[in-house]
C-alpha cells in the first residue's frame, strides 16, 4: 500500500479568482476556480501560472517550449488577445515548468461548469 501512495500524484486543491477580460470567452473576471495544484498540464488546458515579475495569471498553455534559461516550459496565451493589459508569452516569452502552479479543472462560480482540454471557440 505505501508503494501505492508514493507513486500518486501530488495535488493540492484550491481557488483562484480570474481579473480582467483576457481569457473571455472561456472565463470572465470575476469567475471563482477549481484548481489541482501540483498538476502537470497538457496543450489546450486552462492553467495558473507565476510570471517571472510575480504576477499570478490564468492562462491557456498552448505548447512545450525552452525558457531564455534554457529550462523546459510553456508557452502561455490568453483567449482574448485584444484586452486591455493583457500579458502572456508573447510579451514575457515561456514559463518555466516549476511556474505553472496548477491546472484549472472547472468554474465554481457563478456559472459552475467543467473545463476541459478542448480550445474552446475564439481562443488562441
Amino acid at each position: 500500500m505505501e508503494e501505492i501512495a508514493a507513486r500518486a500524484p501530488r495535488h493540492t486543491w484550491g481557488m483562484a479568482k480570474v481579473v480582467g477580460a483576457s481569457m473571455e470567452p472561456t472565463l470572465l473576471a470575476g469567475d471563482r476556480l477549481l484548481v489541482s495544484y501540483g498538476r502537470t498540464p497538457v496543450p489546450g488546458r486552462v492553467v495558473v501560472a507565476r510570471l517571472a515579475d510575480g504576477a499570478v495569471v490564468v492562462k491557456r498553455a498552448v505548447e512545450r517550449r525552452t525558457t531564455a534559461s534554457g529550462r523546459s516550459g510553456w508557452w502561455l496565451l490568453s483567449d482574448n488577445p485584444g484586452a486591455p493589459g493583457v500579458l502572456d508569452s508573447r510579451h514575457r516569452g515561456p514559463v518555466a515548468d516549476a511556474d505553472v502552479l496548477g491546472v484549472v479543472v472547472g468554474r465554481l462560480w457563478p456559472r459552475p461548469r467543467i473545463l476541459d482540454d478542448r480550445l474552446e471557440e475564439g481562443s488562441r
